[in-house]
């Protein structure tokens, strides 16, 4: 691996379940040395599970490879743990708030004990817990997450963590292109709030709310799920002329415009499912793509990870005793990988691998 720019970056990372650590990780991916601090019991997210890798929860063996770890009391090892500060570019903590002026990691003792360092604090929402679920509910997410009519539901994946993380990683670049010496701070209702742009603008727009809408996306159709498991997004009037043709319909002056599609969106998912019929999701997809139709069958996480351009991809990295995906860059034609293992408790990193 070549593409190391963080190469000689120290980086303490005294952050916890998903949205530091995943920060961090791709830190340690750039080339950072990242050194993970951890209470005695480790970082609480090493217990979510089943399912386990190699001992610890799938979600942190997915977030913290290419680290090494220390175990420190913030109390009793205080001195060890500004040692560690002394030599590092880069703090990033996810303390529960209050905690880290308690301790004497805040931005304002750190910097003042080195000016040159980049202090990053990744908050929740408010003083509460840092949980990417509360998160979703409280900012809105969950309120457009759903079906029409039933309850709201959680994202599938921990978006929020993982979209914070990015956003601290991006400021901790950006500081460090400048020169160090910055105060960052991230949140995850901030991140979530960002997520949600184009709802906002809609709801400060219209003073409506956007509802739950399923797999449709409420301002263009046709454009969510049909025949229970294939996705059709023919986000154009030129796209749906092509999925008109391929699907044998005739012309309608009811969706001549996407305008118009949308204002008779039920008359339009009756007409799409009436033509679905006699064939099997995945002939449809084929003959759609043929046709230049943007669709694709719901696939399980099993069948994405067999796809051929999964494979092709390369970014299924193998680390230590489990699989992981590799950051989704690829810079000068290679592959940005992660250059080692999860570590264990206390330990530097195992030897690279995969």
């Amino acid at each position: 691996m070549s593409f190391l720019p963080l190469a000689g970056r120290r980086v303490v990372d005294l952050t916890s379940s998903l949205a530091g650590p995943s920060c961090t990780q791709l830190l340690a991916a750039l080339g950072a040395e990242v050194v993970k601090v951890e209470p005695e019991g480790g970082d609480h997210a090493r217990a979510w599970g089943p399912p386990f890798v190699g001992g610890n929860g799938a979600l942190w063996f997915a977030a913290n490879a290419g680290k090494r770890s220390v175990v420190l009391d913030l109390e009793r090892d205080r001195g060890e743990l500004l040692e560690l500060v002394d030599e590092a570019d880069v703090f990033v903590q996810s303390l529960r708030p209050g905690l880290a002026e308690r301790h004497g990691v805040d931005a304002a003792t750190l910097r003042a004990r080195k000016p040159s360092l980049v202090h990053v604090s990744i908050g929740a929402y408010r003083d509460r817990p840092g949980y990417d679920p509360l998160v979703q509910a409280a900012s809105g997410i969950m309120s457009v997450t759903g079906e029409p009519g039933r309850p709201p539901v959680r994202v599938g994946v921990s978006l929020v963590d993982f979209a914070t993380g990015q956003w601290a990683a991006i400021g901790i670049l950006a500081a460090l292109l400048r020169g160090g010496g910055a105060t960052i701070e991230a949140s995850l209702y901030e991140t979530a709030l960002a997520l949600l742009a184009g709802h906002v603008a809609g709801a400060a727009a219209t003073g409506e709310n956007p509802g739950r809408h399923g797999t449709a996306f409420p301002l263009i159709a046709p454009y969510e799920v049909f025949a229970g498991d294939l996705m059709i997004a023919a986000g154009s009037d030129a796209l749906y002329e092509r999925l008109r043709g391929a699907l044998g319909l005739p012309e309608d002056a009811r969706f001549a415009t996407n305008p118009d599609r949308v204002a008779h969106r039920d008359a339009l998912r009756e007409t799409i499912e009436s033509a679905l019929t006699g064939r099997s999701s995945a002939e449809w997809e084929e003959l759609l793509v043929e046709a230049g139709v943007p669709a694709a069958r719901v696939r399980t996480v099993a069948e994405a990870l067999a796809d051929e351009h999964t494979q092709t991809l390369g970014i299924l990295q193998t680390l230590g005793d489990g699989v992981t995906v590799a950051p989704p860059l690829t810079v000068d034609g290679e592959r940005l990988r992660h250059r080692s293992p999860p570590p264990a408790l206390g330990h530097g990193p195992p030897e690279p691998s995969g």
